[in-house]
């Protein structure tokens, strides 16, 4: 059985290590790009095509050592790379310096998403919401969180949205008609700092949550980097045959799970 998109429904993504029952995901629809099966040529919207040869990305936060020496705020910057550890894309935040200081992981931002040849190929944008975050109010547009995913810049294939929760954190991956697509959850008792040795593991699944289909990992960063910056490193896996679109919403996701539960304004030396 196929979908409407041509792809296979309900495979079994053994090559990413995870079995289970047949994981139902919708893929976006990229027949125009002459997608596998259609032919060849692009797979995807332009800038996107690298992503369609792997099934992990390696996301590693940039030391700002101005920051990490006055625990004044600035933009992030982050490195992306491919499992080898070759950069394939490069992001930085852009956003009000007032906001950074007075909002913290609250503020409203714009991730610009370049290639090696600095073309902005994605853009992840979060508008600031007044009391939002909380996963018992998520059921409500106004009190959830929530990133859009742009590739090319003016053209969205996706979002990341908080959704209600009463304990673990859980995000929806919508595609561009805010389908939903995919489900998100974190562990039960996310730990930050530097007594937290451990990797916290945020698993996609599809929507009954039946079987999984991705993870999102935050990695611990060694002694050191935890306890002087707030350079976080991340990791994301997915199906190799997954829609491009769908993989460049969940690097998306990634930076909303930073800055909600990794961001935190560094006090009294911490």
């Amino acid at each position: 059985m196929t979908s409407r998109y041509g792809q296979p429904v309900g495979m079994r993504y053994q090559a990413s290590g995870w079995g289970g029952p047949p994981a139902q995901w919708t893929p976006g629809p990229y027949d125009e790009y002459g997608g596998p099966g259609h032919g060849g040529g692009l797979v995807g919207p332009p800038g996107l095509q690298y992503l369609a040869q792997v099934d992990q990305l390696l996301v590693h936060q940039q030391v700002e050592l101005f920051e990490a020496l006055t625990n004044w705020q600035t933009n992030n910057r982050y490195q992306i790379k491919n499992s080898l550890g070759q950069q394939i894309y490069y992001a930085h935040e852009e956003s009000d310096t007032c906001a950074r200081q007075c909002c913290g992981e609250n503020r409203g931002f714009v991730i610009h998403i370049t290639d090696n040849n600095q073309q902005e190929v994605m853009r992840v944008t979060r508008d600031f919401k007044c009391c939002a975050g909380c996963g018992w109010c998520a059921g409500a547009d106004a009190c959830a969180l929530e990133v859009t995913m742009e590739a090319p810049v003016g053209n969205i294939i996706g979002y990341v949205r908080q959704a209600f929760s009463p304990w673990p954190p859980r995000f929806t991956i919508l595609d561009a008609n805010r389908t939903e697509l995919l489900s998100i959850e974190g562990p039960c008792c996310i730990c930050e700092g530097i007594c937290c040795t451990w990797d916290q593991e945020f698993n996609v699944t599809n929507l009954q949550r039946s079987a999984q289909v991705g993870q999102i990992t935050k990695q611990w960063a060694g002694f050191c980097k935890e306890w002087y910056t707030q350079a976080d490193n991340f990791t994301v896996s997915f199906p190799m045959d997954m829609d491009v679109r769908v993989k460049a919403t969940m690097l998306a996701a990634v930076f909303l799970i930073d800055f909600m539960y990794f961001e935190r304004k560094q006090s009294g030396g911490e």
